[in-house]
């Protein structure tokens, strides 16, 4: 199944992107966000009361993003519009709507003109692509420079790495390990990983940040995915966004489509 999958993705760079992105920012008055101190005292609960405290808060969302996709058999780059209503609903179109994505927490639905087919599916499309369980919430996290993971449903012990604060679970999981690092001044995730050593599989999220409107929002975004040999890289940079704007959310299925089947 993830050979089909990556024959997809290879053969449709937008494809993949359109099923997951969901974020990053830049508009007029926007500045990057660096800086900060480590506070070596500070304890991980602090940590993670702080980093939930500093969630973006929106409503709906308009932009652009750059996406670079690259895997073993080559690379692309595209340029697309994203339309978001938080916790509600994902929608991408490549230039002149040839391939279109809407995406909300119960369903990923794309087409593609070129090729006149569609999909229909739940999260495991995105699961199986990754190597880790997702859902709608986790990609939104993901993409907003959030855990993946709830931090508050386990204890986790903290340390200083390099400029960063860095979180380990105090109790090791049997699957998988996971790995954050969250940068001082807005503790937002700086990494993220998440790793299955028995199947060989890394998801690795890197972040730089921007300020808009007050909300500590993601400006860039390095995504590697790794199984055994294969290994994918998107990098995504967002630009001309505009909070909380009246939108809809058009998507409908040409006819004639052919649907698109994962075995």
């Amino acid at each position: 199944m993830r050979t089909q999958i990556r024959n997809i993705f290879t053969n449709r760079a937008v494809i993949l992107l359109l099923s997951m992105s969901v974020f990053g920012a830049s508009c007029k008055g926007t500045k990057s966000v660096t800086g900060g101190e480590v506070d070596s005292r500070m304890s991980a609960k602090n940590i993670i009361d702080n980093h939930y405290s500093h969630q973006p808060k929106f409503k709906t969302l308009s932009g652009r993003v750059k996406i670079d996709y690259s895997d073993g058999d080559g690379s692309q780059g595209v340029n697309v519009s994203l339309r978001m209503e938080k916790d509600k609903v994902i929608w991408m179109s490549a230039p002149l709507g040839v391939v279109k994505a809407h995406i909300t927490p119960e369903k990923v639905s794309f087409y593609n003109k070129l090729d006149n087919e569609y999909f229909e599916g739940d999260f495991s499309y995105l699961s199986d692509l990754l190597g880790t369980d997702l859902d709608f919430d986790k990609v939104q996290n993901l993409l907003l420079g959030s855990s993946v993971l709830d931090l508050r449903k386990e204890k986790f012990t903290s340390s200083v790495s390099g400029e960063n604060y860095e979180l380990k679970p105090r109790k090791a999981r049997e699957l998988f390990k996971i790995l954050l690092q969250l940068e001082p001044k807005n503790f937002k995730i700086a990494t993220q990983e998440i790793s299955q050593p028995e199947k060989s599989r890394q998801l690795q999220i890197k972040y730089t940040y921007q300020d808009i409107s007050g909300n500590v929002l993601p400006e860039d975004i390095k995504i590697v995915a790794a199984e055994a040999k294969d290994k994918t890289t998107i990098d995504l940079n967002f630009r001309n966004l505009e909070l909380n704007k009246p939108m809809n959310f058009p998507y409908k299925v040409p006819k004639g489509f052919d649907k698109i089947t994962l075995k």
